[in-house]
């Protein structure tokens, strides 16, 4: 379509780069993203996350706000679609990762890799909520899943199955960090084969 005034077609009048081959914009077009949150279950907090992407010219799309199913750290998951450039996307989550809201996945940042291990031990009397902590705290990995079994009760020992999920090639820093919380409260640690074809 052309500009009735002078004859330039629309995209040059309103001073736009266009393609050489008539492609459009596709380097600079603005695509849809998603990010997975987690909040903690506080009023203002959903508010605050989005601030940051709509300061760095995120366009809404959708909100999915989990309240009822929360993560195992107690936290909220929440799932945001917006549009924006590939650019503007990258500033985003580092908006949103210098204003402290922990970013579950981002686009395909998504953590890759997944181990199951198990700890035994006086769990419930360590403080299992701080565990799970100092472990989403190594930012190479996330709880997934957590299965505890106190079958004697909270006085004797314990046992539980964590589901990890690690960022590609950081699957070694995820343990490295669970051996030695493990090792500080005392608790058996079972590690999943490496290396080993079924």
């Amino acid at each position: 379509m052309s500009d009735a005034r002078d004859g330039v077609p629309e995209e040059e009048a309103d001073g736009e780069d266009v393609t050489p081959d008539g492609g459009g914009h596709a380097s600079t077009a603005p695509s849809t993203h998603t990010v997975r949150l987690e909040l903690a279950d506080e009023p203002g907090q959903l508010l605050a996350a989005l601030h940051p992407i709509a300061d760095n010219g995120g366009n809404l799309l959708s909100i999915y706000h989990e309240r009822g199913n929360k993560t195992p750290r107690g936290r909220i998951p929440v799932e945001v679609d917006f549009e924006a450039t590939p650019e503007r996307f990258e500033g985003i989550v580092e908006a949103l990762r210098t204003e402290g809201v922990n970013v579950m996945q981002a686009g395909t940042e998504r953590y890759a890799e997944e181990v199951t291990i198990l700890l035994f031990g006086h769990l419930i009397d360590t403080d299992l909520s701080d565990s799970l902590s100092r472990i989403e705290a190594c930012e190479s990995a996330s709880v997934a899943d957590v299965s505890l079994a106190a079958p004697q009760g909270t006085e004797e020992s314990s046992s539980a199955r964590l589901r990890l999920e690690a960022r590609a090639g950081e699957t070694e820093a995820a343990l490295a960090a669970v051996r030695e919380l493990a090792d500080e409260k005392k608790l058996r640690l079972v590690e999943p084969l490496t290396g080993v074809e079924a």
